[in-house]
């Protein structure tokens, strides 16, 4: 009896662990999340999703105990990171909402970015770990559009999570949208540019190309190699509804 009932046991933790391992690549509860708290413009409802706060932790716990390891593919792991800034800048902003910036978190001494609050298999981690230190490291650069540091000039937070299953669809059309949003503003010989490309310029000059060749490759009208680059204003100001 005592062995059925051990088998059982067995059987039913084997089931789980096959259930998370499932549904970690296909992040069902931050995207739901993203869809009931997040608009079309990458706008959020902080103040509702402090709210559900308890759902947020559910999905972050379960991040948490289901780190990337070996068995997982480049794409898996890399929509799981994005995932996880994403996820845990929400986490950052809904644990002091109100706020008016995220830089306005933890006083004057204490930047939100370096700070290790993010847990992944246990660890703790900052923000800039895990985009600086893992997801950039991965030498692709469209990261840059898919991640949200909750502020009005950063990329769009994508209603919606990243899947392995899609991710290089979802991360041309964050490229895409990000390049042709009113966070630039470009013409053939004239170009604004969101500080984004100033910052991380070494990350979109690979394989010998330009930040304006990189930019081309998204952007609804062709800029001249030539084109004179300012950069715009960086606002920090919250990206809430």
């Amino acid at each position: 009896m005592k062995s059925s009932q051990f088998l059982f046991l067995f059987l039913l933790l084997v089931g789980v662990n096959k259930l998370q391992a499932q549904d970690i690549h296909e992040h069902q509860q931050w995207n739901q999340l993203l869809k009931t708290h997040v608009d079309e413009k990458g706008h959020v409802d902080y103040k509702t999703l402090k709210q559900n706060a308890k759902k947020l932790n559910a999905y972050l716990s379960l991040l948490n105990d289901n780190p990337p390891d070996n068995s997982w593919t480049q794409n898996q792991k890399k929509a799981y990171l994005i995932n996880a800034y994403n996820a845990y800048t929400v986490k950052l902003i809904v644990d002091n909402y109100p706020t008016e910036s995220i830089r306005d978190i933890g006083g004057f001494f204490s930047n939100p970015f370096s700070s290790e609050f993010a847990k992944i298999g246990g660890e703790a981690y900052s923000l800039d770990d895990i985009e600086k230190e893992m997801l950039l490291k991965m030498g692709d650069p469209r990261v840059h559009f898919a991640v949200n540091c909750a502020s009005e000039s950063c990329p769009k937070l994508a209603n919606e999570a990243y899947v392995a299953s899609r991710l290089n669809q979802q991360l041309e059309h964050a490229a895409k949208s990000f390049v042709n949003s009113d966070k630039n503003n470009l013409t053939a010989t004239d170009v604004e540019l969101s500080k984004i490309f100033k910052w991380y310029a070494s990350d979109f000059e690979m394989d010998g190309n330009s930040v304006i060749d990189f930019i081309n490759t998204y952007a609804n009208e062709k800029i001249s190699t030539e084109a004179s680059i300012h950069y715009l204003p960086y606002s920090w100001k919250l990206n809430e509804k």
